[in-house]
């Protein structure tokens, strides 16, 4: 073993600094319900570890999208609320997963006749269900936060299946759909929670 990977290694047990792992190679698309369970681990200090991103690994196909900077930011800012709220990498996974089904990390004000109801947001949150105003809850980091408080209510959702937990807190017509974005956030938490 390299002395560099052994001090990363080191460095990762004692607890100095963060020592995770991204997969050796993409994580190939399931096209059953499957969960796909994670390859071996390579350490890099400082980027989160994946076994914690995806615990159960990715249930089923897996879709991707190519983000503007618009999304980019918007992914940033659901991280820092994450962080904000005090909770971890996994909770951004999910947050960052539901809001790519709800709306592709794009902040969405009313959609007229296409709009479900008065959903708007990340988050594709409802002001007639509590979620807030329509100018909070189409604020990244308010959205964000709400959802968060709403997942922190969720008994367990730390050990669920990520569509479980976005779906007790969205409680959504589509519940199986979340799952199909967990490696896309799971990267995306990779490549910013520290940025």
């Amino acid at each position: 073993m390299n002395s560099k990977l052994l001090r990363k290694s080191v460095l990762g047990i004692a607890g100095l600094a963060f020592a995770g792992g991204v997969f050796a190679g993409p994580v190939a698309a399931q096209a059953d319900a499957a969960p796909v369970k994670a390859g071996p681990v390579a350490v890099q200090a400082g980027k989160p570890d994946t076994s914690k991103l995806i615990p159960h690994g990715v249930q089923g196909a897996q879709s991707r999208i190519d983000l503007n900077d618009e999304q980019v930011a918007n992914t940033k800012a659901i991280i820092a609320a994450t962080k904000k709220a005090g909770m971890d990498e996994r909770a951004a996974v999910v947050s960052i997963a539901t809001a790519l089904q709800e709306s592709k990390l794009e902040n969405l004000g009313h959609l007229g006749d296409r709009n479900d109801h008065d959903s708007q947001g990340l988050f594709q949150q409802r002001p007639s269900s509590g979620w807030g105003t329509v100018e909070q809850i189409t604020d990244p980091e308010y959205s964000t936060t709400a959802f968060l408080k709403g997942l922190k209510q969720v008994d367990g959702w730390q050990d669920m299946p990520l569509t479980k937990a976005a779906q007790t807190v969205q409680v959504s017509a589509y519940p199986d759909h979340y799952a199909q974005w967990e490696q896309q956030a799971a990267d995306l938490v990779t490549k910013y929670w520290n940025s």
